[in-house]
C-alpha cells in the first residue's frame, strides 16, 4: 500500500459518519439504503460518504440480484495494522531504552538547587 493510499484511508477514517458507517460494516454488508437509516442525511450524501470509502479501498459494492450490497474490504485494516505496528514497535524501544537510563540513576541523587538567575523575581 503506498503512502498516499494510506494517507487517503486515514482521511476517509476522519470523518464520524464514515467510521460508524464501517464499524456497521464490520457486522455485515448493508445496502445503502441500510447504511442510511440511521442518519438524518440524504441517500446522495451517504452515496458521497461511500464513495470516498470506496476509493480508499475500504469498502466494495457487489450485486447480488436486485440488491447491491456494501461490502467491508478487511486486508485494508491488515495494512492499516503493520503499519501502525511499526511505530508502536519503534515507541516501545525508546520507553525501554529510557527506562534503562533511569534506572541505572541513583536512588540517592539530591536535586540541583536552582541558580539565581533561574528563579523568578
Amino acid at each position: 500500500m503506498a503512502a498516499d493510499a494510506l494517507s487517503r484511508v486515514f482521511s476517509a477514517l476522519a470523518d464520524p459518519t464514515r467510521r460508524d458507517m464501517v464499524a456497521r460494516l464490520a457486522v455485515g454488508d448493508a445496502t445503502v439504503n441500510e447504511l442510511a437509516a440511521p442518519y438524518d442525511v440524504s441517500l446522495q450524501a451517504v452515496s458521497k460518504h461511500l464513495k470516498v470509502l470506496e476509493d480508499a479501498g475500504l469498502v466494495s459494492r457487489s450485486r447480488e440480484a436486485q440488491r447491491r450490497p456494501v461490502h467491508l474490504e478487511a486486508q485494508v485494516f491488515d495494512l492499516m495494522t503493520k503499519w501502525i505496528e511499526r511505530y508502536r514497535r519503534e515507541a516501545e524501544e525508546r520507553y525501554r531504552r529510557l527506562d534503562d537510563v533511569l534506572a541505572a540513576m541513583p536512588d540517592d541523587v539530591a536535586p540541583t538547587p536552582a541558580r539565581k538567575e533561574d528563579t523568578p523575581t
